[in-house]
Protein backbone atom coordinates (compact mmCIF):
# COMPACT_ATOMS: atom_id res chain seq x y z
CA UNK A 1 0.00 0.00 0.00
CA UNK A 2 2.77 2.41 0.94
CA UNK A 3 4.69 1.51 -2.22
CA UNK A 4 1.62 2.25 -4.34
CA UNK A 5 1.11 5.55 -2.57
CA UNK A 6 4.68 6.62 -3.29
CA UNK A 7 4.38 5.71 -6.96
CA UNK A 8 1.13 7.64 -7.17
CA UNK A 9 2.69 10.67 -5.51
CA UNK A 10 5.69 10.51 -7.80
CA UNK A 11 3.34 10.81 -10.77
CA UNK A 12 1.58 13.78 -9.20
CA UNK A 13 2.84 16.94 -10.86
CA UNK A 14 1.77 19.06 -7.90
CA UNK A 15 4.30 17.46 -5.54
CA UNK A 16 6.07 19.89 -3.18
CA UNK A 17 9.31 17.89 -3.37
CA UNK A 18 11.98 19.65 -5.44
CA UNK A 19 14.39 17.68 -7.62
CA UNK A 20 17.84 19.30 -7.38
CA UNK A 21 19.55 16.72 -9.59
CA UNK A 22 18.64 18.61 -12.78
CA UNK A 23 18.28 22.26 -13.84
CA UNK A 24 20.25 25.46 -13.23
CA UNK A 25 22.38 25.10 -10.10
CA UNK A 26 22.76 28.82 -9.34
CA UNK A 27 19.07 29.58 -9.86
CA UNK A 28 18.00 26.67 -7.64
CA UNK A 29 20.51 27.66 -4.96
CA UNK A 30 19.36 31.28 -4.80
CA UNK A 31 15.64 30.48 -4.85
CA UNK A 32 16.04 27.78 -2.21
CA UNK A 33 18.25 29.94 0.04
CA UNK A 34 16.15 33.11 -0.15
CA UNK A 35 13.20 31.92 2.00
CA UNK A 36 15.65 30.57 4.61
CA UNK A 37 17.47 33.92 4.72
CA UNK A 38 14.18 35.75 5.19
CA UNK A 39 13.16 33.25 7.89
CA UNK A 40 16.34 33.95 9.86
CA UNK A 41 15.82 37.69 9.51
CA UNK A 42 12.29 37.29 10.88
CA UNK A 43 13.58 35.25 13.84
CA UNK A 44 15.98 38.07 14.68
CA UNK A 45 13.07 40.50 14.36
CA UNK A 46 10.90 38.82 16.99
CA UNK A 47 13.89 38.28 19.28
CA UNK A 48 14.54 42.02 19.08
CA UNK A 49 10.84 42.71 19.70
CA UNK A 50 11.08 40.87 23.03
CA UNK A 51 14.06 42.98 24.10
CA UNK A 52 12.62 46.32 22.96
CA UNK A 53 9.17 45.87 24.51
CA UNK A 54 10.44 44.37 27.78
CA UNK A 55 13.18 46.99 28.02
CA UNK A 56 10.70 49.83 27.61
CA UNK A 57 8.27 48.40 30.20
CA UNK A 58 10.56 46.79 32.80
CA UNK A 59 13.83 48.68 32.33
CA UNK A 60 17.31 47.18 32.62
CA UNK A 61 16.24 44.32 34.94
CA UNK A 62 13.76 43.08 32.32
CA UNK A 63 16.27 43.63 29.54
CA UNK A 64 18.85 41.59 31.44
CA UNK A 65 16.27 38.83 31.97
CA UNK A 66 15.47 38.58 28.26
CA UNK A 67 19.16 38.72 27.32
CA UNK A 68 20.21 35.96 29.75
CA UNK A 69 17.07 33.91 29.13
CA UNK A 70 17.53 34.21 25.38
CA UNK A 71 21.17 33.06 25.58
CA UNK A 72 20.07 30.12 27.71
CA UNK A 73 17.31 29.16 25.27
CA UNK A 74 19.73 29.29 22.34
CA UNK A 75 22.11 26.98 24.19
CA UNK A 76 19.31 24.49 24.90
CA UNK A 77 18.47 24.15 21.20
CA UNK A 78 21.81 22.62 20.16
CA UNK A 79 20.29 19.11 20.11
CA UNK A 80 17.34 20.27 18.00
CA UNK A 81 19.63 22.08 15.56
CA UNK A 82 22.03 19.13 15.26
CA UNK A 83 19.45 16.39 14.74
CA UNK A 84 17.19 18.53 12.54
CA UNK A 85 20.16 19.20 10.26
CA UNK A 86 20.99 15.48 10.26
CA UNK A 87 17.38 14.64 9.37
CA UNK A 88 17.34 17.22 6.58
CA UNK A 89 20.51 15.77 5.04
CA UNK A 90 19.30 12.16 5.19
CA UNK A 91 15.92 13.12 3.70
CA UNK A 92 17.64 14.89 0.81
CA UNK A 93 19.89 11.86 0.20
CA UNK A 94 16.88 9.51 0.28
CA UNK A 95 15.13 11.66 -2.31
CA UNK A 96 18.24 11.77 -4.51
CA UNK A 97 18.52 7.97 -4.28
CA UNK A 98 14.77 7.66 -5.08
CA UNK A 99 14.12 5.85 -1.80
CA UNK A 100 10.68 7.45 -1.42
CA UNK A 101 9.19 4.36 0.16
CA UNK A 102 11.47 4.78 3.22
CA UNK A 103 10.83 8.48 3.84
CA UNK A 104 7.96 7.70 6.23
CA UNK A 105 10.22 5.63 8.49
CA UNK A 106 12.88 8.35 8.44
CA UNK A 107 10.43 11.13 9.29
CA UNK A 108 8.79 9.05 12.03
CA UNK A 109 12.14 8.18 13.60
CA UNK A 110 13.33 11.79 13.51
CA UNK A 111 10.16 13.09 15.17
CA UNK A 112 10.14 10.47 17.93
CA UNK A 113 13.86 10.95 18.60
CA UNK A 114 13.48 14.72 18.97
CA UNK A 115 10.37 14.24 21.13
CA UNK A 116 12.42 12.08 23.50
CA UNK A 117 15.26 14.63 23.66
CA UNK A 118 12.83 17.52 24.17
CA UNK A 119 11.12 15.84 27.14
CA UNK A 120 14.49 14.86 28.63
CA UNK A 121 15.86 18.41 28.23
CA UNK A 122 12.71 19.98 29.71
CA UNK A 123 12.73 17.74 32.79
CA UNK A 124 16.46 18.18 33.39
CA UNK A 125 16.42 21.96 32.98
CA UNK A 126 13.38 22.52 35.20
CA UNK A 127 14.91 20.34 37.91
CA UNK A 128 18.25 22.22 37.77
CA UNK A 129 16.82 25.68 37.07
CA UNK A 130 18.33 27.33 40.16
CA UNK A 131 21.77 25.86 39.44
CA UNK A 132 21.51 27.08 35.85
CA UNK A 133 20.66 30.60 37.02
CA UNK A 134 23.71 30.57 39.28
CA UNK A 135 25.90 29.29 36.43
CA UNK A 136 24.72 32.18 34.22
CA UNK A 137 25.79 34.70 36.93
CA UNK A 138 22.30 36.20 36.92
CA UNK A 139 22.27 39.64 38.65
CA UNK A 140 20.23 39.58 41.90
CA UNK A 141 17.99 42.47 40.79
CA UNK A 142 17.04 40.55 37.62
CA UNK A 143 16.84 37.08 39.17
CA UNK A 144 13.05 36.88 39.50
CA UNK A 145 12.33 38.10 35.97
CA UNK A 146 15.07 35.87 34.51
CA UNK A 147 13.74 32.82 36.32
CA UNK A 148 10.23 33.51 35.01
CA UNK A 149 11.51 33.86 31.45
CA UNK A 150 13.69 30.74 31.73
CA UNK A 151 10.97 28.49 33.22
CA UNK A 152 8.49 29.38 30.47
CA UNK A 153 11.15 28.83 27.80
CA UNK A 154 12.16 25.48 29.31
CA UNK A 155 8.52 24.37 29.38
CA UNK A 156 8.19 25.28 25.69
CA UNK A 157 11.26 23.37 24.50
CA UNK A 158 8.95 20.77 22.92
CA UNK A 159 7.54 23.39 20.51
CA UNK A 160 11.03 24.69 19.64
CA UNK A 161 12.24 21.17 18.87
CA UNK A 162 9.02 20.36 17.01
CA UNK A 163 9.23 23.40 14.76
CA UNK A 164 12.89 22.69 13.94
CA UNK A 165 11.98 19.11 13.03
CA UNK A 166 9.03 20.15 10.83
CA UNK A 167 11.14 22.78 9.03
CA UNK A 168 13.96 20.28 8.50
CA UNK A 169 11.57 17.76 6.98
CA UNK A 170 10.20 20.31 4.52
CA UNK A 171 13.63 21.70 3.62
CA UNK A 172 15.02 18.20 3.19
CA UNK A 173 12.25 17.69 0.63
CA UNK A 174 13.46 20.84 -1.15
CA UNK A 175 10.59 23.04 0.13
CA UNK A 176 11.93 26.19 1.84
CA UNK A 177 8.91 28.35 0.93
CA UNK A 178 6.36 26.95 3.38
CA UNK A 179 8.65 27.08 6.46
CA UNK A 180 9.09 30.77 5.68
CA UNK A 181 5.32 31.29 5.69
CA UNK A 182 5.03 29.61 9.09
CA UNK A 183 7.85 31.62 10.68
CA UNK A 184 6.38 34.83 9.21
CA UNK A 185 3.06 34.12 10.93
CA UNK A 186 4.91 33.29 14.16
CA UNK A 187 6.77 36.62 14.01
CA UNK A 188 3.61 38.69 13.63
CA UNK A 189 1.83 36.72 16.36
CA UNK A 190 4.84 37.03 18.69
CA UNK A 191 4.95 40.83 18.44
CA UNK A 192 1.18 41.12 19.01
CA UNK A 193 1.30 38.81 22.03
CA UNK A 194 4.29 40.71 23.44
CA UNK A 195 2.14 43.82 23.68
CA UNK A 196 -0.75 41.96 25.33
CA UNK A 197 1.25 39.85 27.78
CA UNK A 198 3.86 42.45 28.78
CA UNK A 199 2.19 45.84 28.31
CA UNK A 200 -1.46 45.11 29.14
CA UNK A 201 -1.45 41.98 31.32
CA UNK A 202 1.79 42.87 33.17
CA UNK A 203 3.26 39.37 33.00
CA UNK A 204 6.81 40.75 32.86
CA UNK A 205 9.68 38.90 31.18
CA UNK A 206 7.74 35.64 31.55
CA UNK A 207 5.07 37.20 29.31
CA UNK A 208 7.66 37.79 26.60
CA UNK A 209 8.78 34.17 26.85
CA UNK A 210 5.15 33.01 26.78
CA UNK A 211 4.55 35.04 23.62
CA UNK A 212 7.55 33.41 21.94
CA UNK A 213 6.67 29.87 23.05
CA UNK A 214 3.00 30.26 22.09
CA UNK A 215 3.82 31.66 18.63
CA UNK A 216 6.36 28.88 17.99
CA UNK A 217 3.79 26.34 19.14
CA UNK A 218 1.22 27.71 16.69
CA UNK A 219 3.87 27.66 13.93
CA UNK A 220 4.78 24.05 14.76
CA UNK A 221 1.13 22.92 14.75
CA UNK A 222 0.45 24.79 11.50
CA UNK A 223 3.48 23.18 9.84
CA UNK A 224 2.46 19.73 11.12
CA UNK A 225 -1.11 20.14 9.87
CA UNK A 226 0.15 21.33 6.50
CA UNK A 227 2.47 18.35 6.10
CA UNK A 228 -0.31 15.95 7.14
CA UNK A 229 -2.83 17.50 4.77
CA UNK A 230 -0.37 17.30 1.84
CA UNK A 231 1.35 14.08 2.94
CA UNK A 232 0.92 12.37 -0.45
CA UNK A 233 2.82 15.23 -2.09
CA UNK A 234 5.73 14.61 0.30
CA UNK A 235 5.72 10.82 -0.26
CA UNK A 236 4.44 10.23 3.29
CA UNK A 237 1.96 7.48 4.38
CA UNK A 238 -1.81 7.76 4.38
CA UNK A 239 -2.44 6.62 7.97
CA UNK A 240 -1.33 8.28 11.20
CA UNK A 241 -0.43 4.93 12.75
CA UNK A 242 2.44 4.47 10.28
CA UNK A 243 4.19 7.49 11.84
CA UNK A 244 4.65 5.63 15.14
CA UNK A 245 6.87 2.83 13.90
CA UNK A 246 10.48 4.03 14.21
CA UNK A 247 13.24 2.25 12.33
CA UNK A 248 16.15 1.47 14.68
CA UNK A 249 18.63 1.25 11.81
CA UNK A 250 17.61 4.74 10.68
CA UNK A 251 17.78 5.88 14.31
CA UNK A 252 21.40 4.71 14.32
CA UNK A 253 22.09 6.78 11.18
CA UNK A 254 20.49 9.83 12.77
CA UNK A 255 22.52 9.40 15.96
CA UNK A 256 25.79 8.91 14.07
CA UNK A 257 25.23 12.11 12.09
CA UNK A 258 23.20 14.13 14.62
CA UNK A 259 25.52 13.74 17.62
CA UNK A 260 28.59 15.32 15.91
CA UNK A 261 26.42 18.12 14.49
CA UNK A 262 24.89 18.77 17.93
CA UNK A 263 28.37 18.78 19.47
CA UNK A 264 29.52 21.23 16.80
CA UNK A 265 26.65 23.60 17.56
CA UNK A 266 27.20 23.31 21.31
CA UNK A 267 30.96 23.69 21.17
CA UNK A 268 30.82 26.79 18.97
CA UNK A 269 28.18 28.43 21.17
CA UNK A 270 29.94 27.68 24.45
CA UNK A 271 33.39 28.60 23.13
CA UNK A 272 32.01 31.92 21.90
CA UNK A 273 30.58 32.55 25.37
CA UNK A 274 34.05 31.87 26.79
CA UNK A 275 35.73 34.25 24.31
CA UNK A 276 33.14 36.97 24.96
CA UNK A 277 33.63 36.66 28.73
CA UNK A 278 37.36 37.40 28.27
CA UNK A 279 36.63 40.30 25.92
CA UNK A 280 34.20 41.82 28.42
CA UNK A 281 36.97 41.91 31.04
CA UNK A 282 38.80 44.64 29.08
CA UNK A 283 36.27 47.32 29.99
CA UNK A 284 32.89 48.70 29.07
CA UNK A 285 33.99 50.28 25.77
CA UNK A 286 35.42 46.99 24.51
CA UNK A 287 32.34 45.15 25.76
CA UNK A 288 30.09 47.66 24.01
CA UNK A 289 31.92 47.30 20.69
CA UNK A 290 31.86 43.51 21.06
CA UNK A 291 28.09 43.75 20.69
CA UNK A 292 28.50 45.82 17.52
CA UNK A 293 31.04 43.33 16.13
CA UNK A 294 28.67 40.46 16.87
CA UNK A 295 25.88 42.23 14.95
CA UNK A 296 28.16 42.61 11.91
CA UNK A 297 29.18 38.95 12.09
CA UNK A 298 25.59 37.76 12.57
CA UNK A 299 24.49 39.75 9.50
CA UNK A 300 27.11 38.17 7.24
CA UNK A 301 26.61 34.77 8.85
CA UNK A 302 22.87 34.88 8.13
CA UNK A 303 23.58 34.77 4.41
CA UNK A 304 26.26 32.11 4.88
CA UNK A 305 23.95 29.89 6.94
CA UNK A 306 21.05 30.21 4.49
CA UNK A 307 23.22 29.27 1.51
CA UNK A 308 24.93 26.55 3.54
CA UNK A 309 21.56 24.97 4.46
CA UNK A 310 20.34 25.17 0.86
CA UNK A 311 23.62 23.80 -0.47
CA UNK A 312 23.58 20.89 2.00
CA UNK A 313 20.19 19.68 0.74
CA UNK A 314 21.20 20.10 -2.90
CA UNK A 315 24.49 18.27 -2.39
CA UNK A 316 22.74 15.57 -0.36
CA UNK A 317 20.31 14.86 -3.21
CA UNK A 318 23.07 14.73 -5.82
CA UNK A 319 25.31 12.47 -3.72
CA UNK A 320 22.29 10.22 -3.19
CA UNK A 321 21.75 10.18 -6.97
CA UNK A 322 25.51 9.78 -7.66
CA UNK A 323 25.47 13.04 -9.65
CA UNK A 324 28.97 14.02 -8.56
CA UNK A 325 29.57 16.50 -11.38
CA UNK A 326 26.65 18.58 -10.09
CA UNK A 327 28.15 18.54 -6.59
CA UNK A 328 31.19 20.31 -8.05
CA UNK A 329 28.90 22.85 -9.73
CA UNK A 330 27.04 23.51 -6.47
CA UNK A 331 30.28 24.07 -4.53
CA UNK A 332 31.66 26.55 -7.06
CA UNK A 333 28.30 28.32 -7.31
CA UNK A 334 28.28 28.79 -3.51
CA UNK A 335 31.84 30.13 -3.63
CA UNK A 336 30.96 32.63 -6.34
CA UNK A 337 27.94 33.97 -4.45
CA UNK A 338 29.49 34.14 -0.96
CA UNK A 339 32.89 35.53 -2.04
CA UNK A 340 31.15 38.24 -4.10
CA UNK A 341 29.11 39.24 -1.05
CA UNK A 342 32.23 39.14 1.17
CA UNK A 343 34.01 41.53 -1.21
CA UNK A 344 30.99 43.87 -1.20
CA UNK A 345 30.71 43.89 2.62
CA UNK A 346 34.48 44.42 2.94
CA UNK A 347 34.43 47.44 0.62
CA UNK A 348 31.57 48.97 2.61
CA UNK A 349 33.30 48.39 5.97
CA UNK A 350 36.69 49.62 4.76
CA UNK A 351 35.27 52.72 3.07
CA UNK A 352 32.71 53.84 5.67
CA UNK A 353 33.71 52.29 9.03
CA UNK A 354 32.84 55.34 11.17
CA UNK A 355 29.46 55.79 9.51
CA UNK A 356 28.64 52.09 10.01
CA UNK A 357 29.66 52.08 13.68
CA UNK A 358 27.75 55.32 14.36
CA UNK A 359 24.54 53.47 13.54
CA UNK A 360 25.02 51.75 16.90
CA UNK A 361 26.77 54.41 19.01
CA UNK A 362 28.40 57.87 18.89
CA UNK A 363 30.89 57.09 21.65
CA UNK A 364 34.38 58.12 20.36
CA UNK A 365 36.23 55.41 22.31
CA UNK A 366 33.98 52.69 20.88
CA UNK A 367 34.50 54.16 17.39
CA UNK A 368 38.31 54.08 17.91
CA UNK A 369 38.15 50.38 18.77
CA UNK A 370 35.98 49.87 15.72
CA UNK A 371 38.64 51.34 13.41
CA UNK A 372 41.16 48.86 14.84
CA UNK A 373 38.67 46.04 14.26
CA UNK A 374 38.15 46.69 10.50
CA UNK A 375 40.80 44.18 9.23
CA UNK A 376 39.39 41.48 11.53
CA UNK A 377 35.87 42.30 10.37
CA UNK A 378 36.95 41.79 6.76
CA UNK A 379 38.57 38.49 7.78
CA UNK A 380 35.24 37.42 9.30
CA UNK A 381 33.37 38.19 6.06
CA UNK A 382 35.69 35.92 4.07
CA UNK A 383 35.62 33.19 6.72
CA UNK A 384 31.82 33.10 6.36
CA UNK A 385 32.23 32.81 2.58
CA UNK A 386 34.76 29.99 2.84
CA UNK A 387 32.99 27.92 5.46
CA UNK A 388 29.63 28.07 3.66
CA UNK A 389 30.67 26.00 0.62
CA UNK A 390 32.70 23.46 2.58
CA UNK A 391 30.07 23.08 5.32
CA UNK A 392 27.57 22.32 2.55
CA UNK A 393 29.80 19.51 1.29
CA UNK A 394 30.59 18.14 4.77
CA UNK A 395 26.97 18.25 5.94
CA UNK A 396 25.45 17.16 2.63
CA UNK A 397 27.71 14.11 2.44
CA UNK A 398 26.52 12.91 5.84
CA UNK A 399 30.07 11.90 6.77
CA UNK A 400 30.01 11.53 10.56
CA UNK A 401 33.77 11.38 11.13
CA UNK A 402 34.48 14.60 9.24
CA UNK A 403 31.57 16.33 10.99
CA UNK A 404 32.94 15.29 14.38
CA UNK A 405 36.49 16.39 13.48
CA UNK A 406 35.16 19.77 12.35
CA UNK A 407 33.19 20.13 15.58
CA UNK A 408 36.24 19.32 17.69
CA UNK A 409 38.66 21.65 15.90
CA UNK A 410 36.24 24.50 15.16
CA UNK A 411 34.44 24.71 18.48
CA UNK A 412 37.10 23.76 20.98
CA UNK A 413 40.73 23.33 19.95
CA UNK A 414 41.23 26.21 17.51
CA UNK A 415 38.63 28.75 18.71
CA UNK A 416 39.73 28.55 22.33
CA UNK A 417 43.40 27.81 21.56
CA UNK A 418 43.96 30.62 19.06
CA UNK A 419 42.02 33.14 21.14
CA UNK A 420 44.11 32.44 24.25
CA UNK A 421 47.33 32.32 22.19
CA UNK A 422 46.84 35.74 20.60
CA UNK A 423 44.95 37.40 23.42
CA UNK A 424 46.95 36.22 26.46
CA UNK A 425 50.32 34.74 25.48
CA UNK A 426 51.08 37.20 22.65
CA UNK A 427 49.50 40.01 24.71
CA UNK A 428 47.29 41.28 21.87
CA UNK A 429 44.52 41.65 24.46
CA UNK A 430 40.96 41.95 23.07
CA UNK A 431 42.17 42.25 19.48
CA UNK A 432 43.91 38.89 19.93
CA UNK A 433 40.68 37.24 21.07
CA UNK A 434 38.83 38.64 18.07
CA UNK A 435 41.63 37.54 15.73
CA UNK A 436 41.65 34.01 17.15
CA UNK A 437 37.88 33.76 16.82
CA UNK A 438 38.02 34.99 13.20
CA UNK A 439 40.78 32.54 12.21
CA UNK A 440 38.93 29.64 13.84
CA UNK A 441 35.98 30.39 11.55
CA UNK A 442 38.09 29.12 8.64
CA UNK A 443 38.28 25.60 10.16
CA UNK A 444 35.42 24.10 8.09
CA UNK A 445 37.00 25.59 4.96
CA UNK A 446 40.36 23.83 5.45
CA UNK A 447 38.80 20.57 6.65
CA UNK A 448 36.37 20.71 3.72
CA UNK A 449 39.15 21.28 1.17
CA UNK A 450 41.00 18.18 2.40
CA UNK A 451 37.74 16.21 2.41
CA UNK A 452 36.95 17.34 -1.15
CA UNK A 453 40.40 16.50 -2.50
CA UNK A 454 40.31 13.06 -0.86
CA UNK A 455 37.18 12.14 -2.81
CA UNK A 456 35.78 10.42 0.29
CA UNK A 457 32.55 12.43 -0.01
CA UNK A 458 31.62 10.29 -3.04
CA UNK A 459 31.49 7.25 -0.73
CA UNK A 460 29.09 8.92 1.70
CA UNK A 461 25.88 7.83 0.01
CA UNK A 462 23.01 6.40 2.05
CA UNK A 463 22.85 2.63 2.20
CA UNK A 464 21.19 1.01 -0.77
CA UNK A 465 18.51 -1.56 0.05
Amino acid sequence: MLQALCVSAAMNKSTYVTDFTTGSVTRQLLWFALPMLLSQLLQITYNMADMIIVGQVLGKAGLSAVSIGGDLTNCLTFIAMGFSSAGQILISQYIGARRHDQLAALVSTLLLLLLFFALLMTAGCLYERHAIMALMNTPPEAYGETMGYAVVSMTGILFIYGYNAASAILRGMGDARHPFYFIACATVLNVILDFFFVCFWNLGAAGAALATVFSQGVSFLAASCFVWRHRSQYYLPASLGEFFHPDFQIAGDLLKLGVPMAIKNASVQFSKLFVNSWINSYGVAVSAFSGVANRLYVTSNLISNAINTAGSSMIGQNIGAARYERVNQIIWSIFRITVTLAILFSILLYTWPVEIFQIFTDDPEVARIGIEYVPIGILCFFSCAGRSAMNSLINGSGNTKVNFATALFDGLILRLGLSVLFGVYLNMRYMGFWLGDALANFTPFWVGILFYLSGAWKKSRVRQK
